[in-house]
């Protein structure tokens, strides 16, 4: 259900029709009509369960191998692999083909925008992906596809094959540097963009959240499209509430 007023709704529209470079950021909720909870949300995965936090700090991934067994159970479980993008992810690949579309920067790790046609060359993923796995001594990087695999034939924790050093996915945890290069390129979308658009995202992890600041005190049109209140509500231009795979293709609709 939309629950932001009609009013509202076209005062989005209209700066999106004037707007020529837009800047998107997206978060956990535009993937969650797709079948993938969020973390932080009412009904988040940290919120109802905070030890599951524990899985995606890297001191105690690579330092517990029960953390590192429990970790791997839920991602062979986890519904990100089986699912499919929403309409969310539609909206914005038809965004992308209006020409306006300057970056797609994304804090979630499950390739969905993607999936859904969007370029990766517009695509930034702040936070990598889980569809890759490394090997934290060697460096190797190899599909998730394959160490699933090897979990569900009955290895709890897959090592390596060529030098059997830890595996991760190809994600940034608690406690590991994020990539420089990919926040780089997210703060240029951000100082270059004349609207920027953040989608689904609570705006409460920096630097990601920060990006909105950056756009907006340069000038920016900032559109804020979330089910709940965020830190950046007060400098956006319009402040959208209801679900996103509602609310975002009425508010992209060409």
């Amino acid at each position: 259900m939309v629950d932001s007023g009609a009013d509202d709704i076209e005062r989005a529209r209209e700066l999106i029709a004037r707007a020529q470079r837009i800047t998107v950021l997206t978060g956990a909720g535009v993937s969650t009509d797709s079948g993938i909870p969020d973390f932080r949300g009412p009904q988040g995965v940290w919120t109802l369960n905070p030890a599951a936090e524990l899985i995606w700090n890297y001191e105690n991934y690579v330092a517990d191998p029960e953390v590192r067994r429990t970790a791997w159970q839920e991602r062979v479980e986890h519904p990100m692999f089986r699912a499919v993008p929403g309409k969310a992810h539609a909206a914005l690949v038809e965004l992308e083909r209006s020409g306006k579309l300057l970056a797609l920067l994304t804090q979630n790790i499950d390739g969905l925008h993607q999936k859904a046609g969007s370029s990766s060359e517009l695509v930034a993923e702040l936070h990598g992906s889980n569809h890759g796995t490394v090997c934290l001594s060697c460096g190797t990087v190899t599909p998730m596809a394959d160490a699933l695999e090897r979990v569900r034939a009955g290895d709890d924790d897959p090592t390596c094959e060529r030098c059997g050093g830890i595996l991760k996915a190809t994600t940034i945890m608690f406690g590991e540097m994020l990539d420089s290069e990919v926040i780089m390129r997210a703060r240029d979308a951000a100082l270059a963009c004349d609207l920027f658009l953040a989608v689904g995202t609570s705006l409460g992890v920096h630097p990601a959240a920060g990006l909105v600041g950056v756009a907006a005190q340069v000038g920016a049109d900032v559109i804020i499209v979330n089910a709940e209140p965020t830190p950046y509500d007060d400098v956006a231009s319009v402040v959208l509430r209801g679900g996103i795979g509602e609310v975002l293709p009425e508010v992209l609709r060409m």
